[in-house]
């Protein structure tokens, strides 16, 4: 094997090893939380502040969500720009922390732990199932409706009908 071959080999090794598992993705804080001033940069989200959670927080908001009941990522940002007196809480991150804590939930009980964050009960806008969510739009539908949600096709999209009901 030549030498720049076997580098790519050993470099490819490395990454695997130092790939992360959701859990440690879910637990790895990234400094944050923190508040941003919006008025200080160019934001598309306007002017005030907007608060960015750290994931265990909206994985913590996530798991309050009780059989019976749903959620909107919307919602999260709502409960967390209130909680911590901002503007707006940051739909990106919000996005992307709910991905990891359902990521995490599933990674958990794949290992066999038995109470895991109910991630198929957070929706996204409009009552929409997130397909990007552990086990796909197909699995999520299945949960959903052994819960007693109807769950309906709209467009290209699954919804919860009448998910505004069901809201915590």
């Amino acid at each position: 094997m030549d030498v720049e071959r076997r580098k790519v080999v050993f470099k490819k090794k490395d990454m695997a090893a130092k790939k992360k598992s959701w859990t440690e993705k879910l637990l790895d804080a990234k400094d944050l939380p923190r508040v941003v001033d919006l008025s200080k940069t160019n934001s598309r989200w306007g002017k005030g502040t907007m608060y960015i959670p750290a994931p265990v927080e909206v994985d913590a908001l996530m798991k309050k969500v009780k059989k019976g009941k749903l959620t909107t990522i919307n919602n999260i940002r709502k409960k967390l720009a209130t909680t911590h007196h901002t503007d707006i809480a940051c739909p990106l991150t919000t996005g992307i922390f709910s991905w990891i804590a359902a990521n995490a939930a599933n990674e958990r009980e794949q290992s066999g732990k038995k109470s895991v964050t109910p991630y198929w009960r957070t929706l996204k806008e409009k009552g929409i199932i997130n397909p990007k969510y552990p086990g796909g739009e197909t699995l999520q539908k299945k949960i959903l409706e052994s819960e007693g949600f109807k769950v309906t096709r709209k467009g290209k999209h699954w919804i919860v009908q009448d998910f505004e009901k069901f809201l915590s």
